[in-house]
């Protein structure tokens, strides 16, 4: 056989994958090696001859994961402990930093410079899940190619392939789709990018963003979640005059009751933040240096700001993947309890799946870094051995603000389970406060503020049992721990 037969038959010899793809490179690194210093002169004569015209940018073409978020580093970190990361997982990320925990850019990373905020490589996944830190180097020595700074803009599924913004083509055997959310915005058109207007999705923008603090006097949040609880905190350390803005008629109302946003209102409000609510933004207006000098609201009223924060949400990062199976109702790309989408090969996981909630019998989508941390490493589980059992996803929420040094007082609090049925609430709030929700009897969800590490370990094992609970025997608790004491108990019976 000449050389040239023997180089594309080598080329066409495929190696098969459990996704039931097959690769056309060789997957051993040291294979791929001799396969490209004895093959490469000659597959450069045959390309020149027009016989070949693809060449790709990515050495390891097995495993690619598009995006560099908490899942691709939790994913990352799966392929090692399973021994297929070296020389065959690249990830591809349009960020300049390797994968990292994000809620750290709305908590500790906004506090001012005396009050030690939170800096990389400090927070780099896996740190906030327990694990080693995943720094460039960790990539680097694991054997995994990343490519920084040029996120994927085309996607060929037939042939496999991507192309990045840098026009960079790359192979993939199984893809892993991990680009996870973009912040909603406001429109240009009412001032939603204006100079000292701000959206946190990555480090970048919240460079920005404390550039802004360490020059502003009057701040406004747009949005009464958690991403605005979290700034408003974090802005009341720098002591501005900080506003709060939002539609709704209390903060959280996906999760709080109105008696818990009521306490929580007052604790900011003793911080200094006040509250515009029940409020529409009708433009975002700028002062005579081009910069945003005030929200004006829907009834024609005004507030002076020289920085606008907007936290109202966020939508899934569909990208070139819009032509896979998506599910209408809750948005992202349709998945089964294993991860795989529609697409032999391609798997979505993070804030962009929309996958089968089991406990509750429904699909969700969920924004949230416990699930993206749970969803990487179920998938590539999945992907690499036999292991078959559908993901069984507990919702989880959780929040810290208040927390920089010399705060009268620090909060952090979780919830586990579903917040449906009627609500019971223990506690004085100061020092401690629980929220129990019951559905026919059963205890569906419960938050907890302020409580113990034994007292948060029993969260999830209540909300998953959905124990039988005492109504009446609950809510004349004296206490959070005796409430607790409670559900433990019916845990037991």
């Amino acid at each position: 056989m000449s050389a040239v037969r023997r180089v594309m038959a080598l080329a066409s010899t495929t190696l098969p994958t459990r996704s039931g793809l097959s690769l056309w490179c060789p997957s051993s690194p040291s294979l791929a090696r001799r396969f490209r210093a004895r093959f490469s002169p000659i597959g450069s004569r045959i390309a020149s001859r027009g016989l070949v015209t693809a060449s790709f940018a990515n050495e390891n073409r097995e495993f690619v994961i598009v995006g560099g978020g908490n899942a691709a580093g939790y994913a990352a970190r799966t392929f090692v402990e399973n021994g297929m990361a070296d020389g065959r997982l690249c990830i591809v990320t349009k960020e300049a930093y390797a994968p990292y925990e994000r809620p750290a850019l709305t908590k500790a990373y906004l506090f001012p410079p005396e009050k030690k905020p939170a800096r990389l490589p400090g927070f780099h996944t896996c740190v906030g899940g327990g694990g080693e830190r995943q720094t460039p180097d960790w990539y680097k020595e694991k054997g995994i190619e990343v490519i920084y700074e040029d996120p994927v803009t085309g996607a060929n599924f037939e042939k496999q392939t991507l192309t990045t913004d840098t026009g960079k083509q790359l192979k993939y055997g199984s893809l892993i789709i991990a680009t996870g959310c973009t912040a909603s915005r406001f429109p240009d058109k009412i001032g939603g990018s204006l100079p000292g207007v701000h959206y946190i999705r990555e480090v970048a923008d919240a460079d920005s963003l404390i550039a802004s603090l360490g020059k502003a006097k009057k701040v406004v949040i747009v949005g009464g979640g958690y991403i605005g609880m979290e700034v408003a905190a974090a802005a009341v350390a720098w002591n501005l005059d900080t506003t709060i803005v939002f539609p709704e008629d209390q903060l959280l109302q996906r999760l709080f009751t109105p008696s818990l946003a009521q306490k929580y209102e007052e604790l900011y409000r003793q911080n200094g933040v006040k509250f515009v609510k029940g409020a529409s933004i009708n433009n975002l207006e700028a002062g005579s240096d081009g910069r945003v000098s005030a929200v004006k609201l829907a009834d024609g009223s005004t507030i002076e700001a020289d920085t606008v924060v907007i936290g109202i949400g966020a939508k899934p990062a569909i990208g070139p993947f819009e032509t896979l199976a998506m599910n209408k109702s809750i948005g992202g790309i349709q998945v089964d309890g294993l991860f795989r989408t529609s697409t032999p090969g391609i798997f979505a996981i993070g804030d962009v799946a929309a996958f089968p909630l089991k406990i509750y019998d429904r699909m969700t989508r969920v924004e949230h870094v416990d699930h993206a941390r749970r969803s990487a490493q179920h998938c590539v589980k999945s992907l690499l051995t036999a292991h078959t059992d559908t993901y069984d996803y507990l919702p989880y929420f959780y929040s810290r603000v208040f927390e920089y040094e010399g705060s009268p007082r620090k909060v952090w609090w979780q919830f586990f389970g579903d917040n449906v049925g009627e609500t019971v609430e223990v506690g004085n709030f100061d020092p401690k406060i629980a929220t129990f929700w019951i559905e026919s009897g059963r205890l569906k969800g419960v938050l907890v503020e302020s409580g113990s590490p034994e007292e948060f370990q029993l969260l999830p094992k209540l909300a998953r049992s959905q124990p039988l609970v005492d109504k009446a025997k609950l809510a004349g608790a004296s206490s959070v721990e005796e409430a607790l004491e409670i559900a433990q108990v019916a845990l037991q019976s």
